[in-house]
């Protein structure tokens, strides 16, 4: 049975004709109105699982979804994790390393159409299928290097340079550009702010400005190095990526230099709702990328999947699911004003890490979400491998909708994602509780009670919260020396030691703060933690209020377009006349590079014995990181670095004491400059978010020198280099016949006797490429030195080399040998091999190959070569005690059986020594749940269960996997 999965929408005999109706005042658009199957049931379903009712009405072919399918999801109530249901994505998502094998599949299914006399253009994705080059990048050069020089750059001296902040202008001080020989803004001569850290290094590139004029500059040395390098090393795969663009429809290659998957998949390729053809629908994904799910947070349904299932997602094959529970979290309460997005988020993770979420969907809310930016619902969806959950789901609402509109948007499109949500009931209201659907569980988190939080004084893991600063502080001051104390008499704890700094006079005490640094290298993924910083430095500069000269500021952005919003939002001059200047982009402070203390101050502390203190708010800060003067280091979020140094003690109870006087000498307290979450989604939805998107949506069409230099062909059929060890044609389809063959087993040798857990790390190529291993071998034998084998993540699009990499791990423990050994024994020459070595010795013989194995077989991460690998390998069947589900997956879609032996049997009570041969015979009629008898050579017969539990999956494997059965429609 071969039936082809369309977009069945289209056909006149769709099971569902009659829910198909024309979008509200857009004649032209069709949907399917799942909200009319089964009112109210439909009106109970959690969002989420709307998504996957949809997706199985719409794509109901009869075959890989049934009637019964969409039936079985519509009475989600009564079947959850009791059935399994087909999903339909609207999109595949690969990175790299995954993404080259499925497109060299494609590549030579084309081959093997042509041969047999078809058209080679008829073989593409069925699926949009988008492939995002950068998700690994190895580095070959890197430099963080923190320069003394007062001057240590040039530039003319004859221009200037305005910067033009959005909001109203303030005089700012520049410092140097440090050499940077193509910066346009030529520096001035000015005298630096002695607030100003040690200067380092640009390294960054999402744009490169230079920090100091905020002009583009050329490509720092690092990053150009870097890139050259990985376009030496990867040219043959990236030629034929390239290659890969041009030919196949259905298919958008990212080239590299851009962004990671799963921003670029965030960014840049989502759609809410999808327009194919005639027909709306919501937008949905699957892919490589674990995190997938940060979609979830724009009311995208997603997550990561493994290669084979992207694979299979790509020709239109649904990935099956157990329909799973769905735990409700209801947010209720006000956000704290002092609470940043970074408190929100991961305080919403440690409730969820308290709850059992594994297999389960998440799904949010309640009053309380809608006051949530969409920054901090992505980051709280993104962090589901934290808490297990498969999906963390925030349906479309409102604030989602401004943000698609900041995000560049048209009207148009914008119009139709609104009526379309409404009309299928998708679109939320968070403020309605009559919208609230039923959950398997509901959990409910207070926001109101998320507090503020440092860590210190001298463990990262020692947090402290706001409220409480002022009182721990002196407990440690109280406590023996230790991990919090420092045992200060109480009749030393009031001393103040008075020193002079540049002509004026200041006292130092207990707590006063000495060294303040924004590093935000963990704060990237969402802006609004450095918004609120530069927010509060704005209204804190409009208060009168300022930083005291002596303590040692600065700003170390984690990249360029860190600096590009807070310039861009009008800020980064606010934080610039406090002191927190940009000083370059890379490790400070936060490892311990930075200046040391003015000598005045050293000596005043020294005097005291003071306890000074560090705040910043990088990831680390043990004791004596900084220096020696500096015995108290906290960590805190950017905003809480500029008020404790505004505050200039951390010995403070902002609730009760003010951070300062203004220029009348009156009193200004914290939440008197602390900016507020409407303030702050306001400046990062209209400034911030559009001018990101237009920045990298046009870097993505203009493309990097490298790749738009780069040749590709240009034909319909890839010209495969036999000289290549980097892309080959595999040899998936070498016995392909025109009908599907007979697949019964006769006289097979076991290769491998394996036991319990044997995971998929045992069995997939990973890593780099030993110089003792098959692979090495073949690699040498082109011609090639160990320092260029490169790793097997590299060289996936060549089957010779990870073929030889399967079974090859060195911890593979074999009963054959005995010990941990990736080897076997050849049977018919009693030799040990190397794995690769044997079974193509077997193959040269013609004799069929078996593994057996005990418990959890396959289990670990989803890996599409430990199932493309033992196929290569020869590998016909695989008898075992018990499988990791999504393994034996991948075992049936590349056309291996997986066979299990019978409740409380094994190979060792059965008696069996992996020596024997063993015979399998398969009958025609196969169907789901056999029970089949194994026969050995001598003479023992055991039965076993077929664990193919579909008719899907029987057709699969009678057309030898999932590529031959795509193949062959293609005829």
């Amino acid at each position: 049975k071969v039936c082809k999965l369309t977009m069945a929408a289209g056909s006149s005999g769709h099971p569902f004709q009659h829910i198909i109706e024309p979008l509200p005042e857009k004649s032209h658009q069709k949907f399917f109105n799942v909200s009319k199957l089964g009112e109210p049931k439909y009106d109970s379903l959690p969002f989420s699982i709307r998504v996957l009712l949809e997706a199985a009405v719409r794509n109901c072919d009869g075959f890989f979804v049934t009637e019964a399918d969409v039936e079985n999801i519509l009475e989600w109530k009564n079947h959850q994790t009791s059935v399994e249901v087909p999903f339909c994505a609207a999109r595949v998502l690969f990175q790299d390393f995954t993404g080259i094998p499925a497109m060299v599949d494609l590549a030579a299914m084309r081959n093997m159409v042509k041969k047999f006399g078809g058209d080679p253009k008829k073989v593409n994705p069925v699926c949009p299928t988008d492939l995002v080059i950068d998700h690994s990048v190895q580095i070959d050069f890197s430099k963080c290097a923190m320069l003394n020089a007062p001057n240590p750059g040039g530039g003319s001296d004859g221009q200037k340079t305005t910067i033009k902040p959005v909001l109203p202008k303030i005089p700012v001080q520049k410092s140097n550009c440090r050499g940077q020989s193509s910066c346009s803004g030529p520096c001035s001569e000015e005298k630096q702010n002695s607030n100003s850290g040690k200067f380092a290094n640009q390294i960054e590139n999402t744009p490169v400005l230079c920090p100091f004029h905020l002009q583009p500059v050329s490509e720092p040395a690092t990053i150009a190095k870097n890139q050259e390098t990985e376009f030496g090393r990867n040219k043959e795969r990236l030629q034929f990526l390239k290659w890969c663009s041009h030919a196949f429809k259905n298919v958008q290659i990212i080239p590299p230099g851009d962004q990671v998957a799963y921003q670029v998949n965030l960014e840049y390729l989502s759609r809410v709702v999808f327009e194919k053809d005639t027909f709306v629908f919501p937008d949905s994904v699957v892919g490589t990328d674990s995190h997938m799910t940060m979609v979830n947070g724009l009311g995208i349904l997603g997550w990561g999947v493994g290669g084979i299932e992207s694979e299979a997602a790509m020709f239109g094959q649904p990935v099956t699911l157990t329909l799973p529970h769905v735990v409700g979290c209801r947010l209720v309460g006000c956000i704290s004003s002092l609470a940043t997005s970074i408190d929100v988020v991961l305080n919403i993770t440690k409730h969820l890490r308290q709850v059992d979420l594994s297999g389960k969907f998440v799904e949010f809310f309640g009053p309380g979400v809608s006051q949530l930016s969409v920054g901090d619902r992505t980051t709280i969806s993104n962090m589901c491998p934290e808490y297990g959950a498969v999906v963390s789901f925030f349906p479309v609402d409102n604030v989602t909708l401004k943000h698609l509109k900041q995000a560049g948007f048209d009207k148009q499109r914008l119009e139709t994602i609104e009526d379309y949500l409404k009309a299928v009931k998708l679109l939320r209201n968070y403020h309605d509780s009559s919208e609230d659907p039923d959950y398997s569980q509901v959990i409910e988190i207070n926001l109101s009670s998320i507090v503020p939080h440092v860590s210190g004084p001298k463990r990262p893991s020692d947090r402290v919260a706001i409220t409480d600063m002022k009182r721990d502080f002196q407990k440690c001051l109280n406590e023996k020396v230790g991990f919090k104390g420092f045992h200060i008499p109480p009749e030393k704890q009031m001393d103040l030691i008075s020193f002079s700094y540049e002509g004026d006079e200041y006292k130092l005490g207990h707590g006063s703060v000495v060294t303040a640094a924004i590093i935000s290298c963990t704060n990237n993924c969402n802006p609004s933690v450095m918004l609120t910083a530069g927010l509060l430095a704005k209204k804190a500069v409009e208060a009168g209020l300022s930083v005291k000269p002596y303590i040692m500021t600065s700003l170390s952005p984690g990249s360029g377009m860190v600096t590009h919003y807070l310039n861009s939002s009008g800020v980064l001059p606010y934080l610039s006349k406090l002191g927190f200047e940009v000083i370059g982009y890379g490790c400070s402070t936060c490892i311990g590079n930075t200046a040391s203390l003015t000598e005045t101050v050293a000596k005043a502390i020294k005097e005291g014995n003071l306890i000074s203190c560090g705040i910043l708010s990088g990831s680390r800060n043990f004791e004596g990181r900084l220096c020696d003067c500096v015995r108290a280091i906290y960590l805190a979020s950017p905003p809480f670095v500029v008020a404790y140094a505004i505050a200039s003690t951390v010995n403070i109870d902002f609730d009760k004491e003010p951070v300062g006087a203004n220029a009348l000498n009156e009193n200004v307290y914290l939440r008197d400059i602390w900016p507020s979450r409407e303030e702050l989604h306001e400046v990062e939805e209209q400034i911030v978010v559009p001018s990101i998107f237009k920045i990298f949506g046009q870097k993505l069409v203009k493309g990097s020198k490298g790749w738009n230099s780069l040749d590709a062909p240009e034909s319909d059929l890839f010209p495969w280099d036999p000289k290549s060890t980097y892309i080959r044609c595999p040899s998936f389809f070498e016995k392909l016949t025109v009908d599907p063959a007979h697949h019964s087993i006769e006289n097979a040798h076991v290769l491998l006797f394996l036991g319990d857990s044997v995971n998929t790390d045992h069995i997939s190529p990973a890593g780099s490429i030993a110089r003792n291993t098959a692979a090495a071998r073949y690699l040498t034998s082109k011609g090639l030195s160990p320092r260029e084998f490169n790793s097997y993540g590299a060289r996936r699009g060549n089957d010779a080399v990870m073929t030889r990499g399967t079974f090859a791990n060195v911890k593979l423990v074999n009963k054959f040998i005995g010990k941990a050994s990736p080897k076997t024994i050849h049977f018919p020459s009693g030799q040990t091999l190397d794995v690769f070595d044997a079974a193509d010795r077997y193959q040269k013989e013609g004799i069929p190959l078996i593994i057996l194995a005990g418990k959890k077989y396959g289990s670990g991460s989803s890996r599409d070569w430990a199932a493309k690998g033992p196929y290569l390998l020869g590998i016909k069947a695989v008898i075992a005690e018990s499988y990791e589900k999504i393994h034996k997956n991948h075992l049936v879609g590349t056309g291996i059986i997986p066979l299990q032996f019978l409740s409380g049997e094994n190979a060792g009570t059965l008696g069996l020594t992996g020596k024997e041969l063993y015979s399998l015979s398969i009958p025609q009629e196969l169907f789901p749940g056999m029970i089949l008898d194994v026969k050995t050579s001598t003479g023992k017969i055991f039965k076993v269960n077929v664990l193919l539990d579909s008719d899907t999956e029987v057709t699969l494997y009678r057309h030898n996997g999932l590529l031959n059965y795509v193949a062959r429609r293609m005829l």
